[in-house]
């Protein structure tokens, strides 16, 4: 069997109308990846909307509410071969009300590209996903900057939007000089998989170049083993079979484990019996590998979703307080202490209380502009105390920062993200 190509998530971000999905479809297209047929069916659909020059979009709003609004409300993910990469192409919403997403989104993102308008230039949430993509820990950007046919190929418009996002993404933290940018048409295809013959004066690669440019994310694996539970299956002849994403480490066959909090608050052990992906069984498992597995000793009432397995001598840890450095994205009026709203951190959802706001930061610079405000609203970032309303698994940023991130969801919106930066274990 050939050895699998190294597999990257990438997530397309960006302002709402900037052009995301019609890249997308138009790099799915243009790569072989979408037959004629799909794409004829979606043109007639879009044209019978009322949505003509849309179809590349329905590529990946294929949700029967998005293609009569025009937006891209949830997650899409698709399969993307390249030379060297197997890549899943989530795309993200730029739309205000569907950030959640976005956050899902780029939490499990290796690669984001951000796509900016050259019409349009830095829009706010334009500066709100560039942050987003440093909190969350997404390691690699590329930035595409597109509709340059709608500004006639012009390339001091594209060294003006290079710039001004050039200078943004500076104040997120990110290494300007290490970023592509990318002049594209996502609707005419210019630079997306074969080079422009509009802009002889840009001499880089092609989206679907720059896609190989991209270095592999390293795996975690020389950190301790963390697997989060997304679900518990009873299957008959086999038993209890948990499935979930391996987050840092490898589970091996006879490995000694341990899941918590668990039912009893302070974890279940047992040993690993069989390993399953794409329902073949494999010997171990490694980060980013989903997979399903059956572990001695473990009954199908003693763990649920939210639950995270470890090793016996390194279990996951559970904390009753911890620190977090938040940023405020969409919050209808200000943050108190007090305030205490759902975290989805890896798959868990729990409710937890605002304790104290230590700190109330410059979420351009990470600088501290207050100590112990008495309030946070949309915008800014801060170092907050936290306590959940049950025991809970997560992990330091400094420690395991793939298990340290979460989204902070209220009333149906996501209103902030942040990260664990210490914590008081239980």
């Amino acid at each position: 069997m050939a050895k699998e190509k190294p597999h990257i998530n990438i997530v397309f971000v960006g302002h709402v109308d900037h052009g995301k999905s019609t890249t997308v479809g138009r790099l799915m297209y243009d790569s072989g990846n979408l037959d004629e047929q799909a794409l004829r069916k979606l043109k007639e659909k879009a044209q019978e909307l009322g949505k003509a020059g849309f179809e590349f979009a329905f590529v990946m709003d294929n949700l029967k509410e998005e293609r009569e609004r025009g937006v891209t409300i949830d997650l899409q993910h698709k399969k993307f071969v390249t030379d060297k990469f197997e890549y899943t192409i989530i795309d993200a919403p730029g739309h205000k009300d569907f950030i959640k997403n976005m956050i899902t989104g780029a939490s499990q993102a290796d690669v984001a590209f951000l796509v900016v308008a050259a019409s349009e230039g830095v829009m706010a949430q334009t500066k709100e996903h560039a942050w987003l993509c440093k909190t969350l820990g997404v390691g690699q950007l590329g930035v595409l900057v597109n509709k340059m046919d709608a500004v006639n190929y012009d390339e001091a418009k594209f060294n003006k939007v290079k710039e001004e996002v050039g200078n943004l993404l500076k104040t997120a933290g990110f290494k300007v000089d290490e970023t592509p940018f990318i002049p594209i048409s996502g609707l005419k295809g210019d630079n997306v998989t074969k080079k422009s013959e509009n802009m002889d004066w840009y001499k880089g690669p092609t989206l679907l170049e720059q896609l190989d440019l991209f270095k592999e994310p390293e795996k975690p694996t020389d950190l301790p083993l963390r697997l989060p539970i997304q679900d518990v299956y009873n299957i008959t002849g086999i038993g209890v079979v948990p499935v979930g994403r391996v987050e840092t480490g490898v589970m091996k066959i006879g490995d000694k484990v341990i899941v918590v909090p668990a039912r009893e608050g302070t974890g279940v052990t047992g040993e690993v019996k069989t390993i399953e992906m794409h329902h073949e069984q494999i010997q171990k498992a490694e980060p980013g590998d989903n997979v399903g597995f059956n572990v001695r000793g473990i009954g199908k009432k003693d763990i649920a979703r939210g639950d995270v397995l470890g090793p016996v001598d390194n279990p996951p840890t559970i904390v009753k307080e911890f620190t977090a450095q938040i940023v405020v994205l969409n919050h209808p009026t200000v943050i108190t202490k007090g305030y205490t709203p759902v975290f989805h951190i890896h798959t868990a959802q729990v409710a937890c209380q605002f304790e104290s706001i230590e700190k109330k930061l410059d979420p351009a610079t990470g600088q501290v502009v207050a100590e112990n405000p008495d309030f946070i609203k949309n915008g800014d970032a801060a170092i907050v105390k936290l306590k959940p309303s049950k025991p809970l698994v997560i992990e330091k940023q400094s420690d395991i920062p793939h298990m340290s991130r979460f989204a902070i969801r209220d009333a149906g919106s996501t209103v902030a993200a942040g990260m664990c930066i210490d914590y008081v274990k239980k």
